[in-house]
């Protein structure tokens, strides 16, 4: 079988994913079972894999699906604990008398909070959280669908307290084989983890900077009574503000105390920053900015759920502060666990479910380190709320249920995702003396497009990202690809998969279960095509300021790493 005919088939579980999931409009849970049989069976028909290694690595993929359940599940719990003890009411109450402009409570409330969302919870969560308050807010119920889809793209590589890197991209890269690359150039595995996670926060930082005046500038265009770009350009000097008051502490997060911190970090931060700005007036225009009557929106603006200010209060009085303490707390306990050498040590060595060498295949391994990854941090910070903000059983109880409900649909999924991962990645060892197949395809993209791939790198992240509806998925699928591309084409392995992870966060702008997520929220359902529209035009400026970044650092300012 010639090379072309083999990348084209190593290719063929993630087009068969895209036909079934885009094209056909199949769900997931129907597609993902095809597509891991046809991995199945290319691993052991075409690379001639043994049996024992196909079962091997679906196994090691099981138990890394059940680290990303774990924390799913501890993200969801707390978001779904603050929401019945009062708190998730509590915060937003506290938003709604900062401005009665219009645009600087897109900044605040949309682009901050919904950030900072994201990096506690992620998983489509923001949109989530953020629609309805602006809809209570007196926005169109469109209009804030479309800006909780556009918080889905800087904040979203350290989702989840950085879910998208801890496990995408640790999971997607066959870490054995590049450790021992490292270890023969005088590296290792962590400095070169943290110098993608490094590249990732930079990266967002310089593109995400614009975000805050990217939504204004939407939000009077498309839902303003003049359908005005410049009445959006008016409050740039806030919105750069804003920006820089997230993307300064947010990179600096991301450099120097790794992936799980930048986007609560800077949200927290910018918070501290912008509000008493905004209430101070600093650098806002003249004249406020609201919409037209509502009585004058069209129709398709309208969403079927009505939302009142007065349903946000808490169900019993709580101080803002009070209400904010668990993500204090949050923030607190990872900052901790991840500095403190020996809080590191008992986190990393209690409560560990591993297997070593599975099925006796040498450097497959897994484990699931309860305590030490974010899920195990979130549900200690659970039972704190639990205490604190004096909650009865049976809030708790129903927070539990909600998010039990929740790991079961996106689990489900994640059983065949990521077993069909490990096979891709784990092909490389096989009867038929063929490279893995990542590194297949990653031989017909270079031998195709060569030295101007970077520029493209960001785009096979969002397409990715809008197959899978996920950041961290798409991580895991393409993560090996753009590393095994990177080093055919003779560039950086660290800077083309901080391309991928920037581009997947992008993707998920148009993420289409993101969409309908978010627009369930607010009783839309049916015009996600609508938003859709709109939000291809933030997600295109993302991928091209990424293509070109990437292509500056590799092409001029010559940005290398260890295994170069």
């Amino acid at each position: 079988m010639n090379q072309t005919v083999l990348s084209l088939l190593a290719f063929a579980p993630l087009v068969l994913a895209a036909v079934l999931l885009v094209g056909l409009n199949w769900p997931a849970k129907r597609a993902m079972p095809v597509v891991l049989l046809v991995t199945i069976l290319i691993a052991l028909m075409a690379w001639d894999m043994s049996v024992n290694r196909v079962v091997a690595s679906g196994l090691q993929g099981l138990i890394l699906t059940g680290a990303i359940l774990w924390i799913i599940f501890g993200a969801i719990l707390l978001l779904n604990t603050l929401k019945h003890s009062g708190a998730i009411k509590a915060i937003r109450g506290g938003f709604s008398n900062i401005s009665p402009d219009r645009r600087v409570q897109v900044v605040i409330v949309a682009w901050l909070f919904g950030c900072f969302i994201e990096g506690a919870s992620g998983f489509g969560t923001p949109a989530a959280v953020a629609a309805p308050l602006l809809v209570a807010l007196g926005f169109p119920a469109m209009g804030a669908v479309m800006l909780g889809m556009m918080v889905q793209s800087t904040p979203v590589s350290f989702g989840a307290v950085g879910t998208p890197i801890v496990v995408g991209v640790s999971g997607g890269l066959d870490k054995a084989g590049i450790s021992g690359q490292l270890i023969a150039k005088g590296s290792d595995w962590e400095t070169f983890y943290r110098l993608i996670t490094s590249e990732v926060a930079i990266t967002h930082a310089m593109i995400g900077v614009l975000m805050p005046l990217f939504m204004c500038v939407m939000l009077t265009r498309f839902f303003g009574r003049n359908k005005s770009w410049s009445e959006g350009l008016a409050i740039a000097p806030f919105a750069l503000f804003a920006g820089l008051a997230f993307v300064l502490p947010y990179a600096a997060a991301g450099v120097f105390l790794g992936p799980e911190f930048p986007s609560m970090i800077g949200a927290l931060v910018g918070l501290v920053i912008v509000v008493p700005a905004a209430k101070a007036g600093f650098l806002l225009p003249k004249t406020s900015w609201d919409f037209a009557d509502a009585r004058d929106w069209p129709v398709q603006w309208m969403g079927s759920i009505e939302i009142k200010l007065d349903e946000l209060t808490a169900k019993a009085p709580m101080s803002v502060g009070l209400a904010w303490l668990p993500y204090l707390l949050l923030a607190g306990l990872l900052v901790l666990s991840r500095v403190n050498a020996d809080v590191k040590a008992f986190f990393l060595n209690n409560l560990v479910l591993g297997w070593k060498n599975i099925l006796g295949e040498t450097g497959l391994s897994g484990s699931i380190e309860f305590l030490y990854l974010p899920g195990g941090i979130m549900v200690m910070v659970v039972l704190a709320t639990f205490v604190l903000q004096r909650m009865k059983f049976s809030e708790l109880k129903a927070a539990v249920s909600e998010s039990s409900r929740t790991l079961l649909g996106a689990g489900f999924v994640l059983i065949f995702t990521i077993p069909m991962v490990r096979i891709l990645i784990n092909s490389g060892v096989n009867l038929a003396g063929l490279p893995s197949m990542p590194r297949a395809m990653a031989e017909l993209v270079a031998s195709s497009v060569g030295g101007v791939f970077p520029f493209f790198a960001p785009a096979v992240g969002a397409l990715g990202a809008f197959i899978a509806g996920s950041n961290t998925v798409s991580n895991l699928m393409m993560a090996q690809f753009q590393f095994d591309t990177a080093q055919l084409i003779g560039v950086s392995g660290a800077m083309l998969v901080a391309a991928q992870a920037v581009g997947a966060a992008a993707g998920n702008m148009i993420a289409i279960h993101n969409v309908v997520a978010a627009s369930a929220t607010v009783g839309l359902l049916g015009r996600e095509g609508q938003v859709l529209r709109m939000t291809i035009i933030p997600t295109t400026y993302y991928l091209i300021m990424a293509g070109l970044l990437t292509m500056i650092a590799i092409q001029v300012l010559g940005v290398t790493d260890a295994l170069m």
